[in-house]
């Protein structure tokens, strides 16, 4: 638990931090994603630090009272337009940048009003989430602009970075339950804690195509099928929408389908991930309904992709961009990803920002340059580079979708209603643990050994059975996965066997040779975005858990029948092992409810999971019409 004396001593370390690395001038930028992590991300800076943003290029910005008062009440009455058309160009501007949480202060909220912050900070519990939350939104209000901003993070798969708050399995599993009404109760489920966080935004869902698994980013998606992913992320947006949130559908488009080998080589160099997808025009049709979909189920904003298109990267990509916006109706504001804008083909940053802007972008995340992004829209509309009928338009997007979210009437969330009164309720866990049971696919089950029948003694074995970390993937707690072994309110795979073993009737070995079935749970270390691109895609192989191997050769020496639990990201390359196994489930990550695995296990609930990509026996098969397994496979039990 983070008390807040703890939280006072981490923002005063991390203000020394950033103001060195302010002097220093050395910003990692593009070290990171949307939506990723830095050695700095521990909290917002108090007042009395340096921001790296202040520089020699930045205008001094004017003075504010320190006793300003919050002007909620500003704007009452009035449109979007009408909101837009009574501010400074320098105002409007601000609306179209979003700040960093742990390069941003209070003052510097006051002084500039930006349209957003994004995470990340150390995990917080809800109560400490709302206080650093409402202290950037009083900051805002006080501001002479006083437009409400909204805080954005990615929960794509629960709150991202709250501690006990319920982790729900990742899309590549949730793809496989392709279940329309669980994802809307989800949707909802993962609303109603956000809210108790005061984080009204997120950059969810993903509605990729996951074309080829060796993309670190396969998890991410439901899968490879295109009516799958439409209809459960239409169903996952609408849960959103209805439980409170501006929803996010990401990334426009055509991420999960890049070419292996094209990986952007910018700040590091990547295998796959943020590559160019090329693509013909009836292929972009088919990715581009998914986006109608997302459109026509209410979606406010959307992010474009890190990739490229056929050459082109997407954050410079006018012609899909206005498309999007014109034929295809959308009336939200389009976001960028994280510093993607430096990644462009212009020979200088202004020439790519003011590129960006015209191509259609919104709001810009230049996380590392958040001001000099200000800065430049002021001076490429005051030269002429960028007209302020595009400034316009982008803002009174934005400001239209905050209205509609009610961000306008009740800032400071005092009217806010949650179904629940604490994140980590009973009811989302229960919800959770039954996505984890429709999400399992049994691949394997010779002698109908699964489910395990009452009296047998089971012992448990292997790197991915008590590994929290392992079985919730990325984007928990941190980026890259969590730093935190003991991640509170998590039950693991094997916890959930122990505290449950008299009601499913087994018993829980000590010794591998007093069992009559060894459970055997093997998987992928945690990663994210680019750290998962993989060359081998092997289960034991260069992301494989480090003991797998280990455990996969101390349970064929038994000479036990063998129940394999796969932990994993994405189906991996089992060849070497799949004969000498009795049983296969692939559980992919299920998040925080581990029981979810034992029921199904033990027969409490049925297999009904069916693969929603898929699974190749040899990387020689992707993008082939040849796989071990094909989309639709999954071998079924009795209710």
């Amino acid at each position: 638990m983070i008390k807040n004396s703890r939280l006072k001593k981490l923002t005063a370390v991390i203000a020394i931090v950033v103001m060195a690395f302010s002097m220093m001038g050395c910003g990692d930028k593009g070290s990171s994603s949307s939506e990723s992590s830095t050695a700095l991300e521990s909290s917002s800076a108090p007042e009395s630090s340096s921001s790296a943003e202040s520089s020699a290029e930045s205008t001094p910005a004017r003075p504010t009272p320190k006793q300003a008062e919050m002007q909620p009440d500003k704007y009452k009455g009035m449109t979007a337009e009408q909101i837009t058309a009574s501010l400074s160009l320098e105002q409007k501007a601000a609306q179209m940048v979003m700040a960093c949480v742990y390069k941003i202060n209070t003052k510097q909220m006051q002084e500039n009003c930006y349209g957003c912050i994004l995470s990340l900070t150390d995990p917080l519990e809800s109560a400490e989430w709302r206080k650093l939350i409402d202290s950037y939104q009083e900051a805002a209000l006080k501001s002479d602009a006083a437009i409400p901003y909204i805080y954005g993070q990615d929960q794509v798969h629960g709150v991202y970075g709250c501690l006990n708050a319920v982790i729900f399995p990742h899309s590549i599993g949730l793809g496989v339950a392709n279940d329309p009404e669980l994802m809307y109760e989800m949707g909802k489920a993962t609303a109603d804690e956000s809210k108790l966080c005061h984080m009204i935004w997120t950059y969810s869902p993903v509605v990729a195509q996951a074309a080829d698994p060796r993309w670190g980013r396969t998890y991410e998606c439901y899968g490879s099928d295109l009516e799958i992913i439409k209809t459960l992320g239409e169903s996952y947006t609408k849960g959103l929408i209805d439980g409170g949130l501006i929803a996010c559908a990401k990334h426009f488009f055509a991420d999960g389908n890049v070419e292996y080998g094209t990986g952007e080589n910018s700040d590091v160099e990547r295998l796959i991930d943020r590559g160019d997808a090329k693509l013909s025009e009836d292929e972009i049709k088919e990715l581009l309904s998914v986006y109608q979909g997302q459109i026509d189920a209410g979606v406010q904003s959307i992010m474009i992709s890190h990739s490229a298109l056929n050459g082109i990267k997407m954050h410079e990509n006018a012609k899909y961009i206005q498309y999007l916006k014109n034929e295809m109706g959308f009336k939200g504001f389009v976001a960028g990803d994280w510093n993607s804008v430096t990644n462009t083909s212009a020979p200088t940053y202004e020439e790519q920002i003011v590129n960006a802007v015209n191509a259609g972008l919104d709001m810009l995340m230049e996380v590392d340059a958040y001001e000099k992004v200000r800065q430049t829209i002021i001076s490429a509309v005051n030269d002429g580079r960028i007209s302020e009928e595009r400034v316009n338009d982008a803002v009174t997007r934005i400001i239209r979708v905050k209205m509609d979210a009610g961000v306008f009437d009740d800032p400071l969330f005092k009217n806010l209603k949650t179904g629940q009164s604490e994140t980590g309720s009973e009811e989302y866990r229960k919800l959770a643990e039954k996505l984890v049971e429709k999400s399992l696919v049994c691949i394997k089950n010779e002698n109908n050994i699964l489910p395990l029948k009452e009296g047998t003694k089971v012992y448990i074995t292997g790197p991915a059975a008590d590994n929290a970390v392992s079985q919730c993937g990325g984007w928990t707690m941190a980026w890259n996965g969590s730093p935190i072994k003991d991640i509170p309110g998590l039950t693991t795979i094997k916890k959930a066997f122990l505290e449950n073993a008299a009601e499913y009737g087994i018993s829980i070995a000590d010794k591998i040779e007093d069992a009559d079935v060894v459970l055997l749970a093997v998987g992928e270390q945690a990663y994210a975005e680019w750290n998962g691109d993989t060359e081998d895609l092997e289960l034991c192989g260069s992301l494989g858990l480090e003991r797998n191997k280990k455990a996969i050769k101390a349970a064929e020496e038994s000479s036990k029948p063998v129940v394999t639990l796969i932990v994993a990201g994405r189906n991996v390359i089992i060849k070497d092992y799949v004969d000498k196994w009795d049983a296969v489930v692939m559980c992919y990550l299920p998040g925080s409810e581990g029981k979810g695995v034992s029921n199904v296990i033990c027969g409490k609930a049925p297999f009904t999971g069916k693969l929603a990509s898929p699974w190749y026996s040899d990387v020689s098969q992707i993008g082939t019409e040849e796989s071990w397994l094909p989309v639709g496979y999954g071998l079924v039990t009795e209710e």
